[in-house]
């Protein structure tokens, strides 16, 4: 039996301060924007969505377990520009065996990280 879900449509991005987390998505990250909505931007086909729990009744806590891999070319390339950005990235550049990665967080504390595989997947 086929699951019935297809795809994720948006990845939820906690909050407290939604216009300074807007400016790291968009500025720092450079997110494209959706159309629709300013607190809502695009990696490829991902949305990440930008709430604020708090106003809806909740109480924030960042996400740092709930890791988002966003794909780059280069993470070394990647990471410098986003250094020169001012993101400070926890330790190293980690090589796997298969991928490149390099976690740093966001203005809020949600856990991010650059990612290039770069071995292909054995049979």
């Amino acid at each position: 039996m086929a699951s019935p879900i297809t795809k994720v449509d948006t990845v939820g991005i906690p909050s407290q301060d939604a216009e300074r987390a807007r400016r790291f998505y968009l500025e720092t990250l450079e997110l494209r924007p959706d159309e629709h909505s300013r607190y809502e931007f695009w990696a490829g086909d991902t949305c990440f969505a930008i709430w604020e729990p708090a106003r809806f009744g909740g109480e924030f806590r960042p996400q740092p377990n709930g890791i988002a891999l966003l794909r780059v070319a280069d993470v070394e390339a990647a990471r410098a520009e986003l250094e020169a950005k001012g993101v400070e990235f926890e330790g190293d550049t980690f090589d796997s065996g298969v991928c490149h990665m390099a976690t740093f967080l966001d203005p809020d504390g949600n856990r991010l990280l650059l990612h290039r595989r770069y071995a292909p997947y054995s049979e």
